[in-house]
């Protein structure tokens, strides 16, 4: 039987490493192999090594699943019309099904698993839109359902949650026009 390939993101390697770090320190020994693979995975936002792996193993599974069709591909035009070229939204539309379509590119922005405080939100959502408006946005994410805070409107947290096909369609529209936006205008070099 062939070993499975278990391959591992992290979104960005500074906290991984300190977190890597942190438990590395807190032993008493040098950790075996066992315990070096649940340091890693824990480091990298999951409980262990077994909750990684099965993480992939279902991602594996949903990979292969059939994509249902089913689109309004009308609304996912109109919505995708309210961006501009570099995947930025460029103003608050007037119809609720189009703003709530909007916001799932705005979600899927937002870091996952991340703790931010409503000032780092507002940055993030003011890079992705045009309006100057980062209120609206986040109070609309929040009544969605989209991101968690607690009453006092601090440490805001994005909702992991499984998007709808058109905003699935959307968000990869987006992402493809931030990606052909980024390698049209790639930043110059550190002087």
């Amino acid at each position: 039987m062939s070993k499975l390939s278990i391959p591992l993101v992290v979104e960005d390697i500074s906290p991984f490493a300190r977190a890597l770090a942190r438990q590395i320190t807190d032993s008493t020994e040098p950790p075996s192999h066992l315990t070096l693979m649940n340091m890693v995975s824990r480091a990298a936002g999951f409980r262990n090594f077994q909750h990684l792996r099965a993480a992939r193993l279902a991602g594996e599974r949903l990979a292969n699943l059939p994509v249902p069709q089913m689109l309004d591909h009308l609304l996912v035009e109109r919505t995708l019309n309210q961006y501009d070229a570099a995947g930025r939204l460029r103003q608050w539309p007037s119809r609720r099904k189009i703003q709530d379509l909007c916001l799932w590119p705005l979600w899927a922005a937002l870091p996952a698993r991340s703790l931010m405080s409503e000032r780092e939100v507002n940055r993030r959502l003011r890079e992705v839109h045009l309006f100057d408006d980062p209120a609206i946005l986040r109070r609309t994410l929040f009544s969605l359902g989209m991101v968690s805070r607690n009453p006092d409107g601090s440490d805001y947290c994005r909702m992991e949650l499984s998007p709808p096909a058109e905003a699935r369609a959307l968000i990869a529209l987006i992402e493809a026009r931030r990606r052909d936006q980024a390698n049209s205008h790639p930043t110059a070099p550190a002087a």
